[in-house]
């Protein structure tokens, strides 16, 4: 008896399965994007959130880089909702009577004997381990970060990862950017904050880190020596 003849696909077949790989790689396209447009939706609406009072805690640290973040940690420790305060990635040449200078007289003598200036960070990574020795060498078990509101997702993330027996509050400050958030220039910051949030949530910042230390040895704070080459 003779064996059945073997089945081989149509050419109607054949035309199918690309079709439907195609359709289905656009379809994952499509979630993929309306994703992330839900996830920027929701980062643009937490970043414009007020910050709310903290309880007392032993620190605070105020990331330098916006309108508003180093007087409001200033008052936060005036008024005695913690014990010390650090402002991290100061300016090289910057003193800590710059910052004083512009609070009401007469200047708590609080704000002058608690209060550290960090010169070495130039980076949301290099806030986080600037913190991280602070906070090892004053003990504090509770920090306050205050930054943009933009950026306080990340800043913390990063904070937790160096002292993650820390408990961390969030202050976030709205930025006067966000008063004109449909504008060109607005839309692209919350982007890329956005996408730099979503970097770090992977790790790939930190995982990165030497090779970024070979390519950019640019140091961005005001101040700082050019780099020659």
């Amino acid at each position: 008896m003779a064996a059945p003849p073997a089945m081989t696909p149509t050419p109607s077949t054949n035309r199918a399965r690309p079709s439907l790989y195609r359709w289905l790689t656009a379809a994952g396209m499509l979630a993929a994007l309306l994703a992330w447009l839900g996830g920027l939706a929701w980062f643009i609406h937490d970043a414009m959130r007020a910050p709310t009072r903290p309880p007392h805690v032993d620190g605070i640290v105020a990331l330098t880089g916006g309108q508003g973040r180093i007087d409001e940690s200033l008052h936060l420790l005036a008024q005695g909702d913690a014990d010390r305060l650090l402002i991290s990635g100061v300016d090289l040449h910057a003193t800590l009577g710059d910052f004083l200078r512009h609070q009401a007289r007469p200047v708590p003598l609080t704000l002058w004997t608690h209060t550290t200036l960090g010169h070495s960070a130039t980076s949301t990574l290099g806030n986080a381990d600037e913190t991280a020795e602070w906070v090892r060498a004053y003990h504090i078990r509770s920090l306050v970060v205050v930054t943009a509101g933009y950026h306080i997702r990340r800043a913390m993330l990063e904070i937790s990862r160096t002292v993650p027996d820390v408990r961390l509050y969030g202050y976030p400050i709205r930025s006067p950017a966000l008063r004109h958030l449909l504008h060109p220039a607005t839309m692209r910051l919350m982007v890329t904050e956005y996408d730099k949030w979503l970097l770090a949530c992977l790790n790939v910042a930190r995982l990165t880190r030497p090779l970024h230390g070979l390519i950019n040895h640019a140091d961005t704070r005001p101040g700082a020596p050019p780099v020659m080459g």
